[in-house]
C-alpha cells in the first residue's frame, strides 16, 4: 500500500462530498477528487497558518497576498513547460469556473456562440446557458484508440457570431492530451474566425508517460493575444476546497480588455489557506506528485485488464491524462442510465454521462484516483451487478 493512500474506514469518517454524497453503502468515484493523504509541504504551509493564527489581512512577498500566486504560477509553468510568463499577467480568483463564466461574459454577448469539444465538464455548460450564449458543440469521433476531433464539423459549425472556443485539454471526460498538430490547427481556426480561447489546463500535471502537455498559448504570440489560460492546483495536488485558481492573460491588451467588462473586484480573491497551500504545492509538491503519478498510471493499466476480463459489454480509451475514465456500457444494453444502474444494482457512485454529453446515457466517468483494494472492490461489485443482470434475462427468456 502506497503511503499516501487512506482507507475505507478514513475516508468515510470525513466531511467530504465525495464520500458522503451517495450514503453509506455506496462507494464513491465519482467526482475529480483523490483519495490520497496531501503532500506534506501543503500540509506544512497550513499548519504554520494555524500555529501562528496568521489569519489576518495577508501579505506575501512584501505585497498582496494574490500577487504570490502568480509568480508561484509563473515558476511552475516555466519549471514543468518551459513557459515563461509576466506574473503581472495572472489573475488570482477563487476556482476554476469562476475563471470560466467571466471570460465568456468578457469577450462575448448574449446569443454569441462558444465552441465546447463534446463530451464536456458539465459546468462549462452551466456557463454557456447560464450567460445566455449558444453552445456551438464540436462532438468528438470515437476513434479506434481514442476519442479525435471532427474539424471538418467544427470549421462547418462556427459561424457569424461565434465568439470563442472553450478548450479543456487534457480534456475532461476522454483523458485526451492534444497533440501539437490539433492544437495548431485549433489556433489556425481561431486566428481565421477571430475567436477568443479559454484554455482549461488544469489537468496539465497529470500527464502519463507517452504524451507531453503543450500550453496553448505557447504555440505563437499570435495565439497567446487571444488566449485566456485557467489553471489551478486543485485537481493534481487534492486540495479543491481550498479555492484557489489563476487566470492567465496571453498579453496586458486583452487583460485590458477583459477588465472593461469584468471589474477587479468582482472577481474576489483566494483565501489566504488557499494561496499559501497552492505555493507549497507548485513549489515542494512534485516528489509527491511524481509518486501519485507512477499509481495512477498502475491503476489506469489495471483497471483496462479487469474491465476487460470482467466487464464484457463495457469498453473505453485508456486515458492519456487525468484520473478518470470514460466507459462505454452500450453492449450492456442496459434499462436505464448507466449510472443509475450501477448505484441501485452495484452501490458504486459514478458520474452520469448525460451530465458530459445529454445523449451519453450510456456512458460512465470513473474516477480511479484511490487504492488498489478500493478500485477492485469497485470493479467486483460492478462485475457482480452485470452478472447477476445476465441471469435475471435469461431466466425471463
Amino acid at each position: 500500500m502506497a503511503g499516501f493512500e487512506l482507507d475505507m474506514t478514513f475516508l468515510r469518517s470525513r466531511r467530504h462530498a465525495k464520500w458522503t454524497m451517495f450514503g453509506a453503502e455506496a462507494i464513491p468515484a465519482w467526482v475529480a477528487e483523490m483519495d490520497f493523504a496531501l503532500a506534506l509541504p501543503i500540509r506544512r504551509a497550513i499548519a504554520e497558518l494555524s500555529d501562528r493564527m496568521d489569519f489576518g489581512y495577508p501579505l506575501r512577498e512584501g505585497g498582496v497576498a494574490e500577487n504570490a500566486v502568480g509568480t508561484a504560477f509563473a515558476r511552475r509553468m516555466k519549471s514543468r513547460f518551459g513557459w515563461e510568463i509576466d506574473p503581472q499577467l495572472v489573475q488570482p480568483v477563487a476556482e476554476l469556473v469562476q475563471g470560466t463564466f467571466a471570460p465568456i461574459m468578457a469577450f462575448s454577448d448574449p446569443g454569441d456562440g462558444i465552441v465546447l469539444h463534446t463530451p464536456a465538464y458539465p459546468p462549462f455548460y452551466e456557463a454557456i446557458s447560464t450567460l445566455g450564449r449558444t453552445l456551438v458543440a464540436n462532438r468528438l469521433r470515437d476513434g479506434a484508440r481514442r476519442f479525435e476531433i471532427d474539424f471538418d464539423a467544427l470549421e462547418a459549425a462556427i459561424g457569424p457570431r461565434t465568439r470563442m472556443i472553450l478548450l479543456c485539454n487534457p480534456q475532461n471526460p476522454t483523458g485526451r492530451v492534444f497533440e501539437p498538430a490539433e492544437l495548431a490547427r485549433i489556433a489556425a481556426i481561431a486566428l481565421a474566425r477571430d475567436l477568443v480561447v479559454v484554455s482549461d489546463e488544469i489537468h496539465s500535471d497529470l500527464v502519463f508517460p507517452g504524451h507531453r502537455h503543450i500550453p496553448f498559448a505557447t504555440l505563437s504570440p499570435e495565439i497567446a493575444a487571444r488566449t485566456v489560460t485557467i489553471s489551478s492546483a486543485t485537481k493534481s495536488f487534492n486540495i479543491p476546497g481550498l479555492r484557489c485558481a489563476v487566470m492567465h492573460f496571453g498579453t496586458q491588451a486583452l487583460r485590458d480588455r477583459f477588465h472593461e467588462r469584468i471589474p477587479r473586484r468582482l472577481l474576489g480573491a483566494p483565501a489566504i489557506v488557499g494561496i499559501d497551500a497552492t505555493i507549497a504545492a507548485w513549489d515542494e509538491g512534485q516528489p509527491w506528485l511524481d509518486e501519485v503519478m507512477d499509481h495512477l498510471a498502475a491503476n489506469r493499466d489495471h483497471l483496462v485488464l479487469r474491465v476487460a476480463r470482467d466487464l464484457p459489454g463495457v469498453s473505453f480509451h485508456p486515458p492519456e491524462a487525468t484520473y478518470m475514465a470514460w466507459l462505454d456500457c452500450s453492449g450492456l444494453k442496459l434499462d436505464r442510465p448507466a449510472q443509475r444502474f450501477f448505484l441501485e444494482e452495484a452501490k458504486v457512485a459514478m458520474s452520469a454521462g448525460e451530465t458530459f454529453d445529454p445523449a451519453a446515457p450510456h456512458f460512465l466517468r470513473l474516477n480511479f484516483a484511490t487504492s488498489r483494494s478500493i478500485l477492485d472492490e469497485i470493479i467486483d461489485r460492478m462485475a457482480a451487478a452485470v452478472r447477476r443482470r445476465g441471469r435475471m434475462g435469461a431466466a425471463a427468456s
